[in-house]
């Protein structure tokens, strides 16, 4: 019932906003006929994106840089948008789940493409899995870890995902688009290298992360990380740890010889700048877990994120 009310709720609003805005679409579609628009949820997707197309689309993102996923709450200017949109590529494994209570029913469902699909999803331990079957109010992800981009193996999926679509709704850019993808994909090999060269400066006994969340397991999967812990022990973002939680991973972070831990850019940094100062270990901030940067800040595109995160990590724990 809640959320019938709300799609229901929304869609007024979204039609009449769609009044006020009409307009406005109907020149800019005059203004690029013959070109897609395309809407992208996140940062990440909206860069590879971008990366394979160009400006070949009207290209919308959702998430602004810096954003928290997480937090997100679609306006109804976002449901007008979605609904003039030839393709709109998702991240799903529940983090844009918001996505699926604006087109419901809407003509657009038909043209949503989740770019995750053949990615292995992270799981985590058994025991995170069942808290997070357990507690949807705080953002929580049932269906696995949604944070794929931290892995270029799955980004590299994600790109041909992205690239199938193109080819499909508008064939006559098929050769840019394949030639794009596969272009880019050879760059997140090299950064991939990157990445393993800077990880090996880390002495084994030194490869351990704290964080703020729980928003980097593929990466630790994929280079051989271990995280001993994070402050807030979800991959959401959204729940606040206790008192016992605290005083428990600041006795861990001891007992393991942790010698950083690391605050996300979308996180606010307090908690673990308190937690850093009692155990007397570094914190290291600006850390790109659910958003991409800011242009100019090198991690604007996936593989610069990717380098920016691989880099800091790497400086900290050698």
């Amino acid at each position: 019932m809640r959320k019938s009310v709300f799609i229901v709720i929304f869609s007024v609003v979204a039609a009449a906003t769609a009044i006020t805005l009409g307009v406005a679409c109907a020149d800019d579609n005059d203004d690029e006929p013959g070109r897609l628009r395309v809407v992208a949820t996140t940062t990440q997707i909206g860069a590879l994106t971008r990366e394979i197309a160009g400006d070949s689309v009207r290209l919308d993102i959702l998430l602004a840089n810096g954003a928290d996923a997480h937090d997100f709450e679609p306006s109804p200017q976002d449901a007008v948008v979605l609904q003039n949109a030839d393709l709109v590529f998702m991240n799903g494994i529940g983090l844009d789940e918001w996505l699926s209570d604006i087109i419901e029913g809407a003509d657009t469902a038909e043209h949503v493409v989740v770019v995750t699909d053949g990615i292995d999803v992270y799981l985590g331990d058994e025991e995170a899995a069942e808290e997070e079957d357990h507690d949807d109010e705080d953002h929580e992800h049932s269906e696995g870890d949604p944070h794929v981009w931290h892995d270029p193996a799955n980004v590299k999926i994600m790109v041909r995902n992205i690239v199938a679509a193109l080819m499909r709704v508008d064939p006559d850019n098929a050769d840019m688009y394949r030639s794009n993808g596969e272009a880019y994909e050879a760059r997140l090999d090299e950064v991939d290298a990157e990445i393993r060269a800077l990880i090996n400066e880390i002495p084994e006994e030194n490869r351990k992360m704290v964080t703020n969340h729980d928003a980097f397991g593929y990466f630790l999967r994929a280079y051989g990380l271990e995280l001993v812990g994070a402050i807030i022990p979800s991959t959401g973002s959204g729940s606040q740890p206790s008192a016992q939680e605290l005083a428990e991973l600041s006795d861990l972070i001891k007992a393991e010889g942790v010698k950083a831990i690391f605050a996300e850019a979308e996180v606010d940094p307090a908690i673990a700048q308190q937690l850093a100062s009692d155990t007397g270990v570094t914190i290291v901030e600006g850390l790109y877990a659910d958003s991409l940067g800011e242009p100019g800040s090198g991690a604007e595109t996936v593989d610069g994120m990717l380098l920016a995160n691989a880099r800091k990590i790497s400086e900290a724990l050698k």
